[in-house]
Formats: structure tokens, C-alpha cells, sequence
């Protein structure tokens, strides 16, 4: 199997993971690779809206999303699930779908719901277990965690960073997923901090990159991101 997979996981909800996931997919397309993106739960939208995968195909230029279920409240994934009644997929599932993907596409994104443990089905499965599931599947992913650039940053990128390690994943790098137009003494210090961690920094995101015009987002991308490395 030639193709190649990133997991884009973050510290939380809301930290950038979305835009992250669209520049790397602009960047893999801009090489002329084919990219396929997956979101294992969409939470928080209606059946007839777009999700997140919709940005990242609309911004990164992805030629394949897959999104085996969308829930209307914005809560967990297994919480979200629970309330409507709906059964979620099992990670093992969503990790042979995300296998199979890689198999006809040059580049499979794979970008996780929440933080690193929040739970993606009934069994408690995360987004840990379903990178796990990968390469039990025979695929080694490459691992990126997504983190804020205030205050609070450094502690739960810690723990993000020690709940991989623990589990024999070693992140392949740390993005800034939304870095201010006028940082300030906190995220000053924290760009210069974060390289304790021992984990490379690979990039940081301008903040309303999103907002972009298309053509715009994907002529920058490229700049914001350096290329994560399997292990």
C-alpha cells in the first residue's frame, strides 16, 4: 500500500484541526497528489449543511471525502450519538475504510473529532484506538496534533503528547492551529516553549485563514506547513 496517512488530532475542540486539515490536503493537491479526507463523526450539523470536510474540500481541493455519520448536536460523538438514537461505526471500521482509501489515493487525511480521546463509538474507541487500528491494519499513520497558541497551551499539549507516547505513537509534529495577527506575551513565550516538548513544531495557521478566498488559501498553504515525517 502506497498511500499515505496523516491523522490531524488536537488539544480540543475548536483549535484549528479543520484548517489544518484543508492546508495540508491544498498542499498535497498543489503537488498533484490525490487526496482523500475522513471525518469518522460529524457532529453539530444538520443533514443538509456542510460539515468540515466540506471546508476541506473547498478550500484544500480534496478529491474524495468520506463521512460515515453527521449528528445534529454539537457534543461528543458517542454523546451526540447516544441522543439520536443512531449507532456510530466502530473505529476498526472506519480504520479499514480509511486502509482501503489509501490503497487509490496518494495522501488519506484523517481528521479526528474533539481531542485525542474523546470517544468515536460505543465502545469507547477513539481516535488513539482507530490510529492504532491503522497500523495493526499494516499502514504506519503519521500522527499530528493540532494546538492552541494562548494561554493554557503547553500543559494540554503535554498531555496530548504523553497520551500518544503511551500508546507507542509518536506525533509526527505540532501545528498551531490559529496563530493571532498581533500575538502577544503568551503566545510569544509559547512558540518558544513548545519546543521542549521534543515534538516539531511543523507550522502555524494565520488566524481567519478560513475565510480566504479559495484560490488564495491554496496558493498559501504550501508556506504555512512543513511536511510531517512518519517514523
Amino acid at each position: 500500500m502506497d498511500g499515505r496517512i496523516v491523522v490531524v488530532t488536537g488539544t480540543g475542540t475548536d483549535v484549528g484541526k479543520t484548517i489544518v486539515t484543508a492546508a495540508l490536503a491544498a498542499r498535497a493537491t498543489a503537488d498533484g497528489l490525490r487526496v482523500a479526507a475522513v471525518k469518522p463523526a460529524q457532529t453539530g450539523v444538520q443533514a443538509d449543511e456542510p460539515g468540515d470536510l466540506a471546508v476541506v474540500q473547498r478550500l484544500g481541493g480534496a478529491h474524495t471525502v468520506v463521512e460515515p455519520v453527521r449528528l445534529p448536536e454539537p457534543l461528543a460523538p458517542d454523546t451526540a450519538a447516544r441522543r439520536a438514537g443512531l449507532a456510530l461505526p466502530a473505529v476498526q471500521d472506519t480504520a479499514a475504510r480509511v486502509v482501503e482509501l489509501a490503497d487509490t489515493h496518494d495522501v488519506v487525511l484523517v481528521e479526528g473529532a474533539g481531542g485525542l480521546l474523546v470517544r468515536l463509538d460505543a465502545d469507547g474507541g477513539t481516535v488513539a484506538d482507530l490510529t492504532l487500528a491503522v497500523r495493526a491494519a499494516g499502514v504506519e499513520p503519521a500522527v499530528l496534533v493540532v494546538v492552541a497558541a494562548g494561554l493554557g497551551t503547553l500543559n494540554h499539549t503535554e498531555l496530548t503528547v504523553e497520551a500518544l507516547r503511551a500508546r507507542d505513537l509518536e506525533p509526527a509534529g505540532l501545528v498551531i492551529g490559529s496563530w493571532p495577527a498581533e500575538p502577544g506575551l503568551a503566545e510569544h513565550c509559547n512558540l518558544e516553549d513548545l519546543s521542549r516538548i521534543r515534538v516539531p513544531l511543523l507550522g502555524r495557521i494565520p488566524a481567519g485563514a478560513g475565510h480566504l478566498a479559495t484560490e488564495v488559501f491554496r496558493a498559501a498553504a504550501p508556506r504555512w506547513l512543513a511536511s510531517p515525517q512518519r517514523r
